[in-house]
């Protein structure tokens, strides 16, 4: 299953649950997009030629990010660009998370590994700006 977080007409973030199937080669990202996710399932002896990748400039002025979680459950509380809590999600082993806009927060509901993704190079604290979190009892999950 894909999931679109969506605030205000703005992608936020997409959520590609581990159980989600297609055939063939699914791009969910808009083309413009900084970072593109893709899901692709072939069948044995499917070949994708070789290939470089060439060199072309691009600016990338917003930081997206990918987490891949490959065990434990994460809960993600998200928030508009004006730091507005809105909701939250729980990931679980196999989710693979999108961020696109906006804040997100995270707490580990159980002892959990994660692979980030995201652009680089990192700014150092010119990078992000941390705020304080919604409080525990205004949380509302969203999907469990």
């Amino acid at each position: 299953m894909l999931e679109k977080i969506v605030h205000a007409e703005k992608l936020l973030a997409l959520i590609l649950r581990a159980n989600y199937r297609a055939e063939g080669i699914v791009f969910f990202t808009p083309g413009d997009f900084s970072q593109q996710l893709g899901y692709m399932r072939r069948p044995a002896g499917h070949v994708i030629p070789p290939h470089v990748h060439n060199e072309v400039l691009r600016e990338v002025t917003l930081t997206n990010e990918v987490l891949f979680v490959r065990s434990g459950r994460v809960r993600v509380d998200f928030y508009d660009e004006e730091r507005n809590y809105l909701e939250s999600r729980v990931l679980a082993s196999g989710d693979i998370i999108l961020l696109a806009r906006g804040g997100h927060g995270f707490e580990m509901l159980e002892p959990s590994e994660m692979v980030e993704v995201k652009q680089g190079p990192y700014s150092g604290d010119a990078d992000k700006t941390r705020f304080a979190p919604a409080a525990p009892a205004g949380l509302r999950i969203v999907g469990g």
